[in-house]
């Protein structure tokens, strides 16, 4: 499956899977937690300079991004109809933050990585007879295909647009969710081989 992992070394790369997590996950809690706009522009605007600095590294997630900015604008646009600007901004603000986090932890950490992190995370369920490492397999499943999806997604639009000059939108669909299929098929008889008894 691809990927959006990019093998361009950056500062990011170096720092551990574990504190990235957390970074993420403190800063998903703390910009949900609080209201104060001045915090979530700091919060926002720290996150945008943490992305551009990775530099050319982010191009892989241009698709991600071009997503991230249209998503945005709905929801402003949706608030400002409904006469809640500031629920807007609010709104707005919060995913930049936390959807610009999540990019750049895609693209600077590898799946085993992240991996060995869920399965320390869930250690302490082995002592309820719950294996963790397929807990933990299970969710780094969910995140790769996520990924997958949209990275299959991108190539069959632009494959698309390469032939009839548009997007794709809901023609798409059908050889995207074939493409998918056949994916977890692949995965599924894989996994089957490797843990058959």
């Amino acid at each position: 499956m691809g990927s959006l992992y990019s093998d361009q070394p950056t500062w990011l790369h170096s720092v551990p899977a574990g504190m990235k997590l957390a970074f993420l996950a403190l800063l998903g809690t703390g910009v949900f937690l609080t209201h104060a706009l001045a915090v979530l522009l700091i919060s926002a605007a720290c996150c945008i300079l943490i992305f551009a600095s990775l530099g050319t590294a982010t191009w892989r997630a241009k698709p991600l991004l071009i997503g991230l900015v249209f998503a945005s604008v709905l929801i402003g646009l949706f608030h400002i109809y409904m006469q809640q600007p500031m629920v807007g901004a609010i709104s707005v603000l919060r995913l930049l933050s936390t959807t610009l986090m999540g990019i750049a932890l895609t693209l600077t950490t590898r799946y085993t990585d992240l991996l060995g992190v869920l399965e320390w995370l869930l250690a302490p369920l082995r002592r309820f007879g719950i294996a963790p490492e397929r807990l933990s397999l299970q969710v780094a499943l969910m995140l790769r295909f996520t990924e997958h999806f949209f990275i299959v997604w991108r190539r069959l639009d632009d494959a698309h647009r390469l032939r009839t000059g548009k997007a794709g939108g809901f023609k798409i669909l059908a050889p995207l969710t074939i493409h998918m299929l056949v994916a977890a098929r692949r995965v599924a008889d894989t996994l089957h081989l490797r843990f058959r008894p």
